[in-house]
């Protein structure tokens, strides 16, 4: 017989911020085969496809169930785009064009939106799993970063699951600093 019981699990996060001022923000090119296409209304649900395609498999799910599935995503994506600090400027969407001229392969997304006076704050930055470890991530990292200076923000701030070695590597590769730990609550299913 099985039994759905919920539990609380406290999942450990990370705040880390970079400071702006002064920063090369001109960042690396992009990878070959790859396009950063800005943010436009046309495109929510396509950000919220990579976002989905990003994170469905991934210990974020766990700690924002909406990632794990396409129509929390979607939810997402337009809360987002709805927030009254939601920046397009640091908002892209990554784009595969494969060799053989065939449809482009939309992997990569990163949102940003102005938190507070001087503050960004990047929401989500994802990369389809076949395509990371090509400098993706970087490229999309560095482009938000740049349409955050654009407004004044000199410090931008994001959290990050601290099991993710990578993300976490990525980030302080680039700047970022660990400036506060945090737990996340989130309510766990388990099946006995």
């Amino acid at each position: 017989m099985a039994a759905s019981l919920m539990g609380m699990t406290y999942f450990k996060r990370y705040r880390m911020e970079i400071d702006l001022a002064g920063r090369d923000l001109d960042g690396p090119r992009t990878p070959d085969r790859y396009r950063l296409l800005p943010w436009n209304p046309m495109l929510l649900e396509t950000h919220a496809r990579a976002k989905y395609l990003s994170f469905r498999n991934e210990i974020d799910t766990n700690v924002f169930p909406c990632l794990g599935e396409l129509s929390g995503c979607i939810r997402l994506m337009n809360e987002i785009a709805s927030k009254p600090g939601f920046l397009p400027e640091a908002t892209w969407l990554a784009a595969y064009d494969p060799p053989d001229n065939g449809e482009p392969e939309y992997c990569g997304t990163i949102q940003g939106v102005k938190a507070s006076e001087g503050f960004g704050s990047i929401q989500n930055l994802g990369i389809v799993a076949g395509h990371r470890d090509r400098g993706l991530g970087t490229s999309l990292l560095y482009r938000a970063l740049r349409g955050f200076n654009q407004p004044g923000i000199d410090r931008v701030f994001l959290e990050v699951t601290a099991e993710n070695d990578g993300a976490i590597r990525l980030y302080q590769r680039h700047g970022f600093v660990v400036v506060k730990t945090v737990f996340k609550a989130a309510e766990v299913a388990y099946n006995i």
